[in-house]
């Protein structure tokens, strides 16, 4: 497998035309010795998948390699980023029992990992340099170092498939980290209060660095970095931005991605942001908490999300909610065009919740549109009913930790859209699928319904919640009525 390209590795997110980096499973192209020559993915492996994947099939496929594949293979690998080399230190980090077969091999295996990782690390630190630090650089030399950059993420990203092929019995999907409601109540005991404070615009927005830019196919590409203002993370966000050519004043997305999904780390994924920038968007894609560039030493990216439960739901939209807010400011005053929120899967959950909350927020922070694919209007359906629910540990886990059902329900209601919208139904569009098992269809379609999103803004498919991303990668209706959406939105007044 070390000769593949992985196009869906876990499910939300993303094709050019489409999205087709989703919680999904790891599908596998043949890698040409040009596969790096663009940093985009080539029209027809777009066309394989968008015709071969867009089926439901694919998403029970989805669910079995997530299950038996990419979750524990991710574990196994976050705990090895962290043993640096030790064989017992790995066997108490997974957690899981001694290793009996082949421990010499998965010592080997250890020390390639450890070696891929400084390489990568090592790389990163040249990147931070060439893009954000004093030397100037040109393009050519800093299309080189993001090539490199992304060579060594992704060759450090693969090694985890050995150890899970090495290791087949016993290993968890997630390190879980259930904290009893108590702890929870600390913070967000006040419910709706609680969580409109600890998710609200700063009061002083953090200085935002832009990075030097590079040519791409259809444009510029540069990355925005800056201090979370959230006091339950505290991290440096990242957050890339694909510009169109003659980008004064072009309509702006914010595009989250989905859970896990770590768009800027992997080599070939499909991605539909650039069909965006072909339509004259620019778009802004930021690293949710605890993906990325911002994963916890010990995790893979999104673990801590689905492995502090629930408070790792609650942070990470409360502080994305902020981050956004920071986002969109800087949008405002890079361009007078129209601002959008968007993503998948859980960055739609986000953008979402986002576009509600703004509803309180300074006006020149309110989005003017909204492009979902894959959502729900209830996340305790998704976490406790879905198809996820038991991915990573069995119920029993919290309710020995003291997490009723409805107590669960009480928390994980925190993150659903409340009303009012700051935009009419007409500036949504809404991609869902009938057969979402995920993100349940049914009580997305009634939030959609609720918002009175008019029969052309809303599309139905008959698709599961990883084929829904694919079908998008060949079917992009939604994408023109978006195009077409933001057409008709009159410039804002730039910020001051």
């Amino acid at each position: 497998m070390k000769d593949g390209l992985i196009i869906s590795k876990i499910a939300d997110g993303a094709s050019e035309g489409g999205t087709a980096q989703t919680v999904g499973a790891p599908i596998w192209w043949p890698r040409g010795p040009d596969a790096n020559a663009d940093l985009e993915p080539d029209r027809l492996r777009r066309a394989i998948a968008g015709t071969v994947l867009a089926r439901p099939w694919f998403d029970r496929a989805s669910m079995l390699a997530l299950r038996h594949m990419m979750f524990p293979a991710s574990r196994l690998w976050a705990a090895a980023q962290v043993a640096e080399g030790d064989i017992e230190r790995f066997e108490a980090s997974v957690p899981i029992g001694r290793v009996r077969a082949n421990p010499q091999k998965v010592t080997r295996l250890l020390a390639e990992i450890a070696a891929a990782r400084v390489a990568a690390e090592a790389m990163n630190t040249e990147w931070e340099r060439a893009f954000f630090g004093a030397k100037d650089y040109g393009p050519l030399h800093l299309r080189a170092v993001e090539a490199a950059r992304l060579n060594l993420s992704d060759a450090s990203n693969q090694t985890r498939w050995r150890l899970r092929t090495t290791i087949r019995q016993g290993v968890p999907r997630a390190s879980m980290q259930i904290q009893p409601p108590s702890a929870i109540n600390q913070v967000y005991g006040d419910g709706i209060a609680a969580f409109a404070s600890l998710s609200a615009p700063p009061a002083m927005m953090p200085e935002v660095g832009v990075s030097r830019s590079f040519p791409t196919r259809h444009g510029n590409d540069f990355w925005l970095r800056f201090q979370s203002p959230s006091a339950r993370l505290g991290d440096t966000v990242y957050a890339r931005v694909h510009e169109p050519r003659d980008a004064e004043n072009a309509p702006t997305i914010i595009f989250g991605h989905g859970i896990c999904v770590e768009f800027d780390h992997w080599k070939g994924l499909l991605d539909e942001c650039q069909t965006l920038v072909r339509r004259g968007f620019r778009v802004i894609r930021p690293e949710a908490p605890w993906h990325g560039r911002r994963k916890p030493p010990g995790c893979f990216g999104g673990e801590r999300t689905i492995a502090a439960f629930p408070v790792g739901l609650l942070d990470s939209f409360a502080g994305s909610l902020q981050e956004w807010a920071v986002l969109a400011d800087w949008a405002r005053r890079r361009s007078t065009g129209p601002l959008a929120f968007g993503g998948s899967s859980l960055g739609a959950m986000t953008a979402q919740l986002a576009a509600s909350r703004s509803a309180a927020w300074p006006v020149h922070l309110r989005p003017d549109a909204l492009f979902l694919v894959t959502h729900t209007g209830d996340m305790a359906a998704a976490v406790l009913d879905g198809a996820l629910s038991t991915m990573w540990a069995p119920r029993e886990v919290a309710e020995r930790a003291g997490w009723t059902t409805e107590l669960a329900r009480h928390y994980l209601s925190l993150v659903n859209p409340v009303d009012p919208m700051p935009m009419p139904p007409h500036r949504i569009v809404s991609i869902l699928g009938r057969r979402d098992r995920v993100l349940p269809f049914e009580s997305g379609r009634r939030l959609v319904q609720h918002w009175k999103v008019p029969a052309s803004n809303s599309f139905i498919w008959d698709r599961g919640h990883f084929s829904v991303p694919t079908t998008l990668i060949r079917t992009t209706a939604p994408l023109d009525r978006l195009a077409q959406v933001v057409a008709n939105i009159r410039p804002a007044a730039r910020t001051s």
